[in-house]
């Protein structure tokens, strides 16, 4: 039993998460870097070797892996396909590889002794006697020569590069150590680099007395595609309730003809599985995917698990909802609020498990097969983590490319548990971050620590819910520098329908609410305008597509510049030839300047160096002679954004 116990250590390993209870987060055609800490007693030669399989696969794929300093190991294995993979590391002790160590140093010193050769000799014999095949042959035939040889040819054929090769074929493996397997999932691109438009079909319409209509959308694609947006996202399309129905601006009161919120889902034409009869069909649906396919978007929906009070679901399933005990029903509510036109559901009622859960599962189902490969879903953070964990597995297992971005604006905590156990993307504090200090700090947590293998910063300007108060008080300039940080620091950002148009009129003083907000009514706009920031949103998603820095926010460097009001950061490319340097004034409302730094070291230069510049919305080219410059910026043109790259390397 003794004999049993480890003598090696295997430790350590990255990047794994909760050790190995939820996957790690890439996408396809990532190369995973794994390290790992091996080490055991003594000074013998150890060997680790990285292996790795996709799921449904029998056998595993192999590569040795590289010692670093201090017991450190690394290796990398790339991932082709979409799905689940795991990986493991396997150490053990290498004689023969520690033996051709330390005959070489004694060569070297020449103290080698007959014994010396005589101890390759017997691990060459030892390895031939346990091996099978061309294996055994081949080793065989290098211990008949070795036995002929001596001195200086015993020497040569002990250290032969071929020798090597067929000891490690042939190699026991002795004090093998083994990892558990850890998870990664590959997902498709679009879960880590995607620009988002949200809009509510109802209000593309030109009149409010009209309700927007699928083919409405349709009409809108062109200026969504035109403005580089790749994916198009609706809040709830379904039918909405009666019994308590929203007025304008959140009121109890609603007039007739009132379209209430669609947040209020379900009445007596359906549920999550039906189509708002206004929108139009399931046909007209279909149209719309189709027609966006071919302008380059897709097209995301809102999962929202809540229900009217006249949601079918609550004549058939009553044991799937929270009642009262004088036989009510529980609306839902966050005291003090309460939200009269929505109750929800319990997933631990008397028949929600497992009837609840599958009808839930099955509504994602059905949409994805309607074209539908991306959801974002409303308050997750409310709902059970067992049921996200479950119900993604099984959406997933059946159709790896689905997307699920989490909107949860709760504790980190959760926050992050929630994309452990399955959402590709999350919303994030970015929305209330607009210090300079605030914005450093959270995007180098995201970026440094634990979060990096597995939360994917979605970074919404603004949204239905959230019209925040420096848009409210900053004006153009504001939105122009929302839009900067937003579509430059994250490989996944988001706008609201109206952001592009400075839209940001409070519901009342200091309330993070729109006036007239499109949850409670159709509101049609005028789409450009002398003071819509336009062409700036254009351009930005120009930029993303055509620069590979720009598709992720884990490239993100902050540099020097000496005031707390700008912001000074860069993003190299994947293959170093560049970096995009953005700077930007976080001040709406008075000119800011400051001296800064150009990282020149990061392309090998000196302090004194000359590199040259483009300036990426000027469309302009100029260079920058030494490590210290001056800059002023003011509201009207709130940031900048430059290209770099080393003299001579793609300038």
């Amino acid at each position: 039993m003794l004999r049993d116990l480890p003598r090696l250590v295997l430790e350590d390993l990255s990047p794994a998460l909760n050790g190995g209870q939820f996957p790690v987060k890439r996408v396809v055609g990532d190369e995973v870097a794994v390290e790992a800490t091996l080490f055991g007693d003594g000074h013998e030669q150890l060997a680790a070797e990285l292996q790795w399989r996709a799921a449904g696969e029998r056998n595993w794929q192999r590569a040795p892996m590289e010692e670093l300093a201090n017991d450190r190991w690394r290796g990398a294995f790339s991932l082709d396909t979409m799905g689940r993979y795991e990986y493991v590391v396997e150490g053990w002790l290498d004689r023969f590889g520690g033996f051709r160590r330390d005959f070489r140093k004694k060569l070297d010193a020449d103290v080698a002794q007959d014994v010396d050769h005589a101890e390759g000799r017997q691990l060459v014999e030892e390895a031939a006697a346990r091996s099978k095949g061309k294996t055994a042959t081949a080793l065989k035939k290098q211990l008949a020569a070795l036995e002929k040889a001596e001195g200086e040819k015993s020497a040569k054929l002990l250290l032969a590069d071929d020798l090597a090769e067929l000891m490690h074929e042939a190699d026991d493996r002795p004090h093998t150590i083994r990892s558990e397997p850890q998870p990664v999932d590959a997902e498709r691109v679009a879960a880590r680099f995607s620009s988002w438009y949200e809009l509510f079909p109802r209000s593309m319409t030109g009149d409010k007395g009209r309700h927007g209509t699928f083919a409405d959308v349709i009409d809108h694609l062109p200026r969504v595609c035109g403005m580089g947006f790749d994916t198009l996202y609706f809040p709830p399309i379904h039918p909405i309730g009666k019994t308590n129905r929203k007025g304008p601006n959140n009121t109890l009161t609603p007039e007739e003809g009132d379209p209430g919120s669609p947040y209020a889902i379900g009445s007596a034409e359906g549920g999550h599985d039906a189509i708002h009869p206004e929108l139009g069909t399931f046909e007209d649906f279909d149209r719309l995917v189709q027609a966006a396919a071919e302008h380059g978007l897709e097209i995301a929906l809102d999962f929202a698990i809540q229900a009217a009070p006249d949601h079918p679901w609550l004549k058939e399933h009553p044991g799937w909802f929270a009642w009262r005990p004088d036989g009510s029903m529980k609306y839902a509510e966050n005291p003090p609020k309460k939200y009269q036109d929505i109750v929800n559901v319990d997933f631990y009622g008397p028949d929600a498990v497992p009837g609840l859960w599958e009808a839930l599962r099955d509504v994602v189902l059905l949409w994805v097969d309607h074209g539908v490969k991306t959801f974002r879903v409303d308050n997750p953070h409310t709902k059970p983590l067992p049921f996200w964990e479950w119900m993604i597995g099984e959406v997933r297992a059946k159709h790896p490319e689905v997307i699920f971005l989490s909107e949860a604006f709760t504790r980190p905590t959760m926050m992050y548990r929630l994309a452990k156990v399955g959402f590709s993307q999350s919303y994030t504090y970015f929305t209330w971050r607009n210090e300079k200090h605030e914005l450093i700090d959270y995007i180098t947590e995201l970026t440094t620590e634990a979060p990096k293998d597995f939360y994917r910063p979605h970074f919404f300007v603004n949204t239905p819910d959230i019209n925040p108060v420096f848009l409210q008080k900053g004006g153009r300039p504001a939105h122009r520098i929302r839009a900067a940080l937003a579509a430059t620091l994250s490989g996944l950002w988001g706008v609201y329908s109206g952001f592009e148009l400075c839209d940001a009129t409070p519901l009342g003083p200091d309330k993070e609410e729109y006036l007239d907000s499109e949850k409670y009514e159709i509101r049609p706009r005028e789409w450009r305008s002398a003071n819509d920031i336009v062409d700036d949103i254009t351009r930005f998603n120009e930029l993303r597509r055509e620069h590979p820095a720009l598709q992720t926010h884990l490239n993100t460097q902050f540099y020097l510049a000496h005031n707390d009001s700008i912001i000074w950061y860069g993003k190299p490319s994947p293959d170093g030839s560049e970096m995009i340097m953005v700077m930007v004034s976080l001040d709406p409302h008075y000119p800011q300047e400051c001296d800064f730094e150009v990282p020149l070291w990061e392309f090998g230069l000196g302090d004194d160096a000359t590199i040259p510049v483009e300036d990426m919305f000027g469309g302009y080219r100029f260079e920058w002679h030494g490590k210290y410059q001056h800059i002023a910026l003011d509201p009207d043109e709130p940031f900048r954004v430059w290209r770099l790259a080393k003299p001579g390397e793609n300038a």
